[in-house]
């Protein structure tokens, strides 16, 4: 069986100049800790601004859950990346930490763009878990350099009823999935899950 290549395509959704950026980013991302079929190119007959996307999906494949999704806009000679929102693919600016842009020929923004994915899976990225009776009740992503957050999730039905009722009486609002990581006190577990070890 053929090895699936990463950022694959079909040679005639893409033009000369999309098809040597996204060769060059191909070739990089051979080395990369990822599975193939979480790297996509999206082209630009299928975007809402007429640029070719490529994206990364970021994820814990211990949980098998999606963390974060990457991407950049090209558009033959400019390319923006940062944060995608995970169904139209458009950059979140409101993650800064993420951005980035660069202008210049398909090979070089290919290069420019590769090392920027290289660098944000290279950050380590941390899963707190919390549990009760053998099973998680709540579960927090984040950068380990930094403490930003990137996913988080509560099961209130698996949580310590006491918890339940401080959490309550305290005003805590839980909504989709969202914790107040503060009112948990000291996770189960803390799990490496891509990226650096903040100890090496």
């Amino acid at each position: 069986m053929d090895e699936i290549p990463c950022f694959e395509y079909d040679e005639d959704d893409l033009d000369v100049t999309q098809r040597a950026f996204v060769d060059v980013l191909a070739e990089r991302a051979g080395s990369w800790p990822v599975d193939p079929l979480d790297t996509v190119v999206l082209p630009s007959a299928n975007t809402c601004d007429g640029q070719l996307i490529v994206y990364l999906d970021i994820g814990d494949p211990q949980r098998n859950q999606g963390v974060l999704t990457m991407g950049a806009h090209f558009d033959g000679s400019v390319v923006c990346g940062g944060e995608l929102h995970n169904q139209d693919f458009t950059i979140q600016h409101t993650s800064s930490e993420f951005t980035f842009g660069a202008a210049g020929n398909p090979t070089e923004l290919g290069n420019r763009a590769a090392d920027w994915f290289e660098a944000v899976l290279a950050r380590p990225l941390v899963r707190w878990e919390w549990h009760h009776e053998g099973r998680t009740y709540a579960v927090r992503y984040e950068y380990a350099d930094t403490g930003r957050g990137l996913g988080e999730g509560f099961e209130d039905s698996l949580a310590p009823d006491a918890l339940r009722k401080r959490l309550a009486s305290d005003g805590v609002i839980r909504g989709q999935g969202r914790i107040n990581r503060a009112g948990l006190g000291q996770p189960d577990v803390i799990a490496h899950v891509r990226g650096v070890h903040l100890d090496q």
